[in-house]
């Protein structure tokens, strides 16, 4: 659509064309300055020693060079020059500007290797920052750059940015701010250090999602925030992979969004103050989970359990390069997502960005039966109702319902050739005995009825475990529901006894209640149960 003049009320972002800049910004002479774009005069405004540190940066693909120490940084502190510098930038084919600059930046960078070329990551922070900043920003950055170029497109520019803000996290093309600040003292909590790690990849992340991939900020907020937060919860796990260390004693990032479970809160709330993802961002009334959370949430199940990783980003990819400096609209990624993929997913876009729907699966009954040779009380009424006998009906092999009046504790425990003797002669009759031997034979047989009380179709994920202890997971496709979008039945004949059924197990579906996920149905604590176990002891 390209520029548009909706005014702008705090929620909604901006829409933005491309173009070049050429940009020079005079400061006092003792300032560190970065910006936008490519730098055309460096031999100009760094001094010998920064220019032999950024020629160590620039082959230093493991670790931070320092340009600009936090030593020097602290002697600069104690003046002012009354000199000038002009720095000089050019900016090709970005949407947007930013700069910043301070006499109180530490100044590091490393080089990391994009496909066939080499990018610069950036930190410029003050004292105050550290030890924290010196630590993680650049290394955040650079994983940030790696992550999103293998899953979308290679970091078509010269450099990312970050810089240190108290308490601002804003994004601009190949710069960002950043919060997350030590205490006086330098120590910080794990709050703190993932915060500024996260804040960090979600802002460099923006710049594919939309400073390269050009969304409508103002109209569709969750084409950037929504896709990026995605991003940045698979940048976070990778980040953790790559530095176990910075996570110990997680075994995982601990990401504050992505996860199914994480928004079960927000679905499961009020209806009256949620509204669908594809509102415009001026009219919602919880921004964080309309138009980041669940997005990210979204996308997040339809990777992992709907499509699967290998097929999910073939498709992702397909539309991050298909409209790279472009100007998309939901419609596109949507569309693009089902041509890459080849998969309809109408029913997922509709329930999940469209509707407040939420997601809710269980188990709504199960009925155990055992071969028999006797026919039940609906074949004897059915008998009665045609005036007909046994032994006018063509040979039948029965079922018994435990706990019903038809059944005979004694079918229990019994192979189904030993309580059907019609079963017994087809077998004897039609088939070798080497047929026979090699045949399974069930012992119990069930109905297991799975109700939907929520409007999302999802995938049936269940766990079934067994008497021996063993367990098995089935997953059935989210096509079960499409004649019958409030319950389905399964027939299940095994070898061995089920003792518990339990719906979606590892929390991979977002569903808000899962009171009613197990057979046979487990004891919820109350609340206040819950507060005096909490207490006990104290």
């Amino acid at each position: 659509e390209g520029w548009q003049n909706h005014q702008f009320w705090g929620s909604g972002e901006f829409a933005l064309p491309f173009g070049d800049y050429e940009v020079n910004i005079t400061v006092p002479a003792d300032h560190i300055l970065d910006a936008t774009g490519e730098l055309q005069n460096r031999k100009e405004v760094f001094s010998k020693e920064m220019m032999k540190r950024y020629e160590q940066a620039r082959k230093s693909y493991d670790k931070p060079v320092i340009i600009v120490t936090q030593e020097e940084v602290e002697e600069l502190e104690k003046g002012f020059s009354d000199k000038k510098k002009t720095w000089k930038f050019k900016a090709n084919n970005v949407r947007d500007y930013g700069f910043a600059t301070s006499r109180k930046f530490i100044w590091d960078m490393q080089a990391v290797r994009i496909g066939s070329r080499d990018v610069m990551a950036v930190s410029l922070y003050p004292k105050e920052g550290n030890p924290l900043w010196e630590e993680y920003s650049t290394k955040a950055v650079a994983s940030t750059l790696k992550s999103y170029s293998k899953f979308t497109f290679d970091y078509p520019y010269s450099k990312a940015i970050s810089v240190h803000a108290r308490n601002q996290g804003m994004e601009y093309p190949m710069i960002c701010w950043n919060y997350g600040r030590p205490n006086e003292d330098g120590t910080y909590s794990d709050r703190v250090k993932y915060g500024m790690i996260s804040v960090i990849i979600h802002e460099v992340g923006h710049n594919f999602f939309p400073m390269i991939v050009n969304s409508d900020e103002r109209q569709w907020g969750w084409m950037d925030e929504g896709l990026d937060t995605f991003m940045q919860y698979l940048a976070e796990q990778e980040f953790g992979e790559a530095f176990p260390k910075a996570i110990a004693p997680n075994e995982k990032y601990p990401s504050r969004r992505g996860d199914p479970s994480k928004i079960v809160p927000y679905m499961s709330g009020d209806q009256n103050t949620i509204s669908p993802i594809m509102s415009n961002p001026e009219n919602v009334y919880q921004l964080g989970p309309n138009a980041y959370a669940k997005p990210a949430t979204a996308l997040n199940i339809l990777r992992e359990t709907v499509m699967g990783r290998e097929l999910f980003d073939h498709a992702f990819k397909t539309y991050a390069q298909r409209w790279k400096f472009k100007h998309p609209t939901p419609e596109d990624f949507f569309r693009t997502m089902e041509d890459a993929s080849a998969v309809d997913l109408d029913w997922y876009w509709r329930s999940w960005f469209y509707t407040t729907d939420y997601v809710d699966i269980g188990v709504k009954g199960v009925k155990k039966y055992y071969v028999s040779d006797k026919p039940g009380k609906r074949m004897r009424e059915y008998m009665a109702a045609r005036n007909i006998s046994e032994s006018d009906l063509p040979p039948l092999v029965y079922l018994a319902e435990e706990g019903s009046e038809d059944f005979d504790p004694e079918l229990k425990g019994k192979n189904p050739l030993e309580t059907s003797q019609t079963l017994k002669e087809f077998m004897m009759d039609n088939m070798t005995a080497e047929e026979r031997k090699s045949i399974k034979e069930p012992k119990y047989f069930y109905e297991v009825t799975f109700d939907k009380p929520g409007g999302i179709p999802m995938p049936l994920i269940v766990e079934y475990t067994y008497a021996d202890g063993t367990r098995e997971n089935i997953t059935y496709p989210p096509e079960i529901w499409r004649k019958n979008d409030k319950e389905v039945k399964r027939v299940i004949a095994s070898e061995k006894e089920i003792t518990g059924i339990v719906v979606d197990p590892k929390a991979e579906t977002a569903d808000i209640d899962v009171t009613n996920n197990a057979w046979p149905k487990k004891e919820q604590q109350s609340d206040f149960d819950k507060f005096k176990k909490s207490i006990k002891g104290k």
